[in-house]
């Protein structure tokens, strides 16, 4: 009678320690269909936010190469600017040479309006030539000579005039080509600014859809996991009813699928972040196993399972070498079909995926 109050009371202690878990409660149907119904939802928001990301990267794409065309152009328009900017140093230089003639010629005609100033100026010589001689062949040579000494003076205002002329034509031709070049730089730089003024607003905008995207996309595996999590352990709970009970690999299959979607964080072993390690360790304690916070001893825990023999609850380990289990790094829980239940890494969830890596080593049956 004594052993069986103690045993009687370690059974109420089991019960109130380690009440029955979340897996051994059958979702209605109408849970099931409610959280198919957010993992749709939330599909459809993922589809119309990622098709505006499309969008906008689209548009990104665009005002980054159109950016890219307008620096191009102001680079040319540096180019000319550079240009025209030698180009208006040479015509300066032909302006100064220019200047020089127009004042050489202004001497000249000072110096022919010194000689007027006194009456006859140049006649004056001519004049006496002529008074002098008398005769009729020497007055015929003075008079040649008078009219090549007005031709010299003709010839002396005419070119002054010319030079004035160039020099004008010069200065206002590199003035205006610089002007206008200055212009069209000062335009290219703007054009430059603006350009990217607006790419930088597209890649802050795009960023901020990637950012929403990758959330949304997080919620949505979040909510199919939670869908497929409750459909199982539906279909196993009635599983279970109709065989009279369950093995302990499924309990610890089980309870592994209700941690789904929950942060893998290092050294973690719950109830709300996990490593690889320390899932394992609390699956296999629901069914009532002690394993260690250790893929070393996980890896001993039971006997090695060929992976053709493999059952639901089952430890699968991968390692660097997959021969080798002294590489192991990482352990998983088969949950059946080929599928496994992990905490994969560091930004990652507890999550399923395919027992089928390059680096898996083997199974362990813990017991």
């Amino acid at each position: 009678m004594r052993a069986f109050r103690a045993g009687l009371a370690a059974c109420c202690l089991v019960v109130t320690l380690c009440p029955p878990a979340e897996a051994e409660r059958a979702p209605s149907p109408r849970e099931v269909k409610k959280a198919r119904q957010v993992a749709r939802e939330r599909s459809r928001t993922l589809g119309v936010v990622t098709a505006r990301l499309a969008t906008a990267q689209s548009r990104l794409d665009g005002l980054a190469a159109e950016a890219e065309r307008l620096v191009e152009a102001y680079n040319g328009e540096v180019v000319r600017l550079r240009q025209a900017e030698l180009s208006y140093a040479q015509a300066r230089e032909r302006l100064a040479a220019a200047d020089a003639e127009v004042e050489r010629a202004r001497q000249a005609v000072g110096l022919l309006a010194a000689q007027a100033y006194g009456g006859l100026g140049l006649m004056t010589p001519v004049v006496g030539m002529l008074v002098d001689q008398g005769d009729r062949e020497g007055a015929l040579h003075r008079a040649s000579m008078l009219a090549q000494l007005w031709n010299e003076r003709a010839a002396v205002l005419g070119r002054m005039h010319d030079t004035q002329q160039v020099a004008a034509i010069l200065r206002t031709q590199a003035a205006n080509a610089y002007a206008a070049q200055q212009v069209a730089s000062e335009r290219a730089e703007e054009a430059r600014k603006a350009a990217e003024a607006a790419v930088a607003r597209q890649r802050r905008d795009t960023r901020q859809l990637r950012v929403r995207t990758e959330e949304l996309s997080r919620r949505v595996d979040a909510a199919r996991s939670r869908a497929q999590r409750l459909a199982r352990r539906r279909a196993h709970a009635l599983s279970a009813l109709a065989t009279g009970g369950s093995a302990p690999g499924d309990m610890v299959a089980d309870w592994a699928l209700t941690q789904l979607g929950k942060p893998y964080v290092w050294a973690a072993a719950g109830p709300n972040t996990y490593d690889c390690s320390g899932l394992t360790m609390r699956a296999w304690e629901k069914a009532g196993v002690r394993l260690d916070h250790w893929t070393g001893t996980q890896w001993t825990s039971g006997p090695h399972v060929p992976l053709d023999q493999l059952k639901r609850g089952d430890l699968l380990f991968f390692g660097h070498v997959s021969d080798d289990p002294g590489t192991i790094h990482h352990v998983g829980i088969y949950v059946g079909r080929d599928q496994m239940v992990h905490a994969p890494q560091t930004g990652d969830v507890v999550r399923v995926s395919s027992i089928w890596r390059g680096d898996l080593v083997g199974a362990t049956r813990p017991r």
